[in-house]
């Protein structure tokens, strides 16, 4: 049991998704602080409101601080744009160039009595001599 459950952990699938995980963990961090220190005091700037984390309002006495919403969305938005550009955008390109034009026409087919492979214009079949259609 120990044995299927050290090759279980071992296969490519489960490394290469930890380290997919440690390393999306580490790049949202940075781009979390590229948002929060970077981009949002530019917009607080720009917009002339002194810190986006702390923007609220007021509601029936109720305070909703909206503030760190805007910055998550934020930081959402450049995630998700940097994973498009720079991950989705050249692997399409990439599965593109693999493909080398549209697929060729077929050129034999099956014959209907013995699945043999025939040419497309044969009448007989070569191997069990049946008319084809």
């Amino acid at each position: 049991m120990l044995k299927e459950f050290k090759q279980f952990l071992l296969r490519g699938n489960v490394v290469d998704l930890a380290v997919g995980v440690v390393i999306g963990a580490a790049f949202g961090a940075i781009v979390n602080a590229l948002v929060f220190d970077l981009v949002t005091p530019f917009i607080s700037a720009v917009a002339r409101v002194p810190d986006l984390g702390g923007l609220i309002f007021t509601l029936n006495g109720t305070e909703i601080k909206y503030g760190h919403f805007v910055n998550t969305v934020i930081s959402f938005v450049l995630v998700a744009a940097t994973i498009f550009f720079f991950v989705v955008k050249p692997m399409n390109m990439l599965v593109g160039r693999a493909r080398k034009g549209p697929p060729t026409d077929p050129t034999t087919k099956k014959c209907a009595e013995c699945l043999s492979e025939i040419p497309l214009a044969a009448k007989r079949c070569s191997h069990c001599a049946q008319p084809q259609v």
